[in-house]
């Protein structure tokens, strides 16, 4: 069966309307991957990476599935040449204690869920397509010895436990999105009552002053 970008073209077809009908109930885009993943046995992940790759897609059969659709990809702030150096020298600084790739950009991070997210993705990026570029860095820091005594990071090993903890992150993240909505509409509903009841008072009060 004829596919696109991976999917089949029915599947495709479903993605883009599920999306497109949770975007008009309101839902997250995170929400939408999760639940469609669930719904057609895929992760999450991977139904959000499809979907960033079809919008993003010159495929003429792409292109018209999303046509008039209103669907966005959210904009990703791209690394400059001094961000990637800067990243990849403090990855190495840790590294150098004895710490692995996803332990150095934990520290590195802290608690800062997005910008591990962030440093994950790029290093796995730059695993796949520019190791040469990691090389570099490496050898301007004298740990062109150490790097190469771990080639073994670019492995689809280490690529799949990066994969993992990405995904763990925007599930955390999606997670965290779902409570804060939460939390706002119980809020609302909560005022939406307060106001009511102080109509309601406010009416009760009215109506003694014109019976006397």
């Amino acid at each position: 069966m004829e596919k696109i970008n991976g999917y089949t073209a029915e599947e495709a077809e479903s993605l883009v309307n599920y999306i497109a009908e949770g975007k008009k109930s309101g839902k997250t885009l995170s929400d939408l991957f999760e639940t469609y993943g669930k719904a057609h046995g895929r992760a999450g992940g991977s139904v959000r990476n499809y979907y960033y790759q079809l919008l993003k897609s010159d495929d003429a059969r792409a292109k018209a599935l999303v046509r008039g659709r209103k669907l966005r990809a959210g904009k990703i702030r791209e690394f400059t040449k001094e961000e990637t150096d800067d990243m990849l020298e403090k990855i190495f600084t840790e590294r150098g204690k004895g710490f692995s790739v996803r332990r150095s950009i934990a520290n590195i991070c802290g608690k800062d869920e997005k910008l591990m997210l962030r440093y994950q993705n790029k290093y796995r990026n730059m695993l796949k397509k520019q190791p040469d570029e990691i090389r570099a860095v490496a050898a301007k820091m004298g740990m062109e010895d150490f790097v190469s005594a771990r080639r073994r990071e670019a492995d689809s090993f280490l690529q799949k436990r990066l994969e993992r903890e990405i995904n763990e992150l925007y599930d955390r993240l999606a997670l965290n999105l779902r409570e804060e909505n939460d939390r706002l509409k119980k809020t609302v509903q909560k005022l939406t009552e307060e106001n009511e009841l102080l109509r309601r008072m406010g009416g009760g009060k009215h109506g003694e002053a014109d019976c006397g």
